[in-house]
């Protein structure tokens, strides 16, 4: 085996063509919706609000596809809420979540940019 000479420049900076870092505020927002999407459960519960006919989901008929209990789901469905990835609007005494696929495009184009 031959060792390869390991060379290192006094500017790293000039030999790399690094990017521009995103401020602290826009990698705040991301990280709430990357971590939102972190979980398979909320991955699956969008998923649904995303795929439905109506083009909305009551938190009623949320619990069965995914095998989780009410407040359970009522968690992850907040977590979604705040990162902007759904929208919420009481009826009642249920909760109706539509879909709000903005936010993850923008997600994408501030990290992209």
């Amino acid at each position: 085996m031959t060792a390869l000479p390991l060379t290192v420049e006094a500017d790293s900076a000039s030999c790399c063509g690094t990017g521009q870092a995103i401020d602290d505020t826009a990698a705040q927002e991301l990280a709430t919706v990357f971590k939102a999407l972190s979980d398979p459960a909320r991955v699956k519960l969008l998923s649904l609000i995303l795929n439905s006919s109506a083009g909305e989901l009551c938190a009623c008929d949320l619990t069965a596809p995914v095998g989780l209990s009410q407040p359970t789901v009522s968690h992850h469905m907040k977590l979604l809420t705040e990162a902007r990835l759904v929208t919420r609007e009481q009826r009642g005494k249920w909760a109706y979540y539509r879909p709000a696929p903005a936010a993850l495009s923008e997600a994408v184009s501030t990290l992209l940019a």
